[in-house]
């Protein structure tokens, strides 16, 4: 790993890729493309920061996130894919899932949230599960996110000296310290059973955040197809002249105090 990418270059090309992305987008619309990218890593790997920058300047019609939350008690009955389908996309859309039904290789496995029978099958169906998608026409990128047990604890650290960020840290994340060989293994078992041709695993080095965001967002873009779309020109109106309306009285109880003129005051 080099040195850390200086912050001038790093917002320079950031704002060059993430122009690129608006032009996927266009693209994705324009053709009824569907594509889904998964984000994985060990926890504080930076895949939630990743993902707010690639979506950052998307239309959220157009881009999804997608989080799901723990199982319900009916979800834990049910083929474990299920809960994933629905949040796959139709033509013309993009998802992007913050962890995603690899959850079952990685913290179900080790947290012991499922059984070895569960686990198995996981790793027999994913390959099928994805080449069916592929098959279909989704284009499917898997990122794997790195991050060096050193490099984790900081952020660990970082993020419970920090009270805007505290909820990120929750107690199964600490407990991944303790289990960093185990998610080890398990990480390298997924990739054995789950990089397949059709759908590859990606890793990216995130220890630098800055270099990983790069990284990945200029790989994402080089692995889809797309090309510039013309756009329609818009063209704004003038406006026309009023008409006599009147907006009614109103007493200002609903209006939103004006916190800014007080901010102004204090600062004077």
């Amino acid at each position: 790993m080099g040195h850390r990418l200086p912050k001038k270059v790093y917002e320079k090309e950031l704002r060059r890729l993430q122009a690129q992305l608006v032009d996927m987008q266009a693209w994705v619309q324009s053709t009824g493309a569907r594509i889904v990218v998964l984000f994985e890593g060990r926890d504080a790997a930076g895949k939630g920061s990743t993902i707010k920058r690639v979506a950052e300047y998307l239309n959220p019609r157009v881009t999804r996130i997608v989080a799901l939350p723990a199982p319900t008690e009916r979800e834990r009955t049910q083929w474990y894919f299920q809960r994933y389908v629905p949040h796959l996309p139709a033509a013309g859309e993009i998802v992007l899932m913050d962890r995603s039904w690899y959850n079952r290789a990685g913290v179900e496995h080790v947290m012991g949230y499922c059984t070895n029978a569960q686990y198995h099958r996981f790793l027999h169906q994913a390959p099928i599960f994805e080449r069916m998608l592929v098959e279909d026409g989704v284009h499917l990128l898997k990122y794997w996110f790195s991050v060096s047990d050193v490099e984790q604890e900081k952020r660990f650290r970082s993020r419970n000296a920090d009270p805007m960020r505290r909820w990120k840290l929750s107690p199964n994340d600490v407990l991944s310290i303790t289990k960093w060989e185990d998610y080890s293994r398990a990480k390298d078992t997924m990739f054995v059973h789950t990089d397949i041709p059709e759908a590859p695993w990606f890793e990216v080095d995130n220890e630098d955040k800055r270099r990983g965001r790069i990284n990945m967002i200029a790989h994402l873009l080089s692995q889809i197809p797309y090309t510039d779309v013309e756009r329609e020109p818009i063209e704004i109106p003038e406006r026309p002249e009023q008409r006599g309306y009147e907006r009614p009285p109103r007493d200002g109880s609903g209006l939103v105090p004006d916190h800014a003129a007080d901010l102004e005051r204090d600062a004077d």
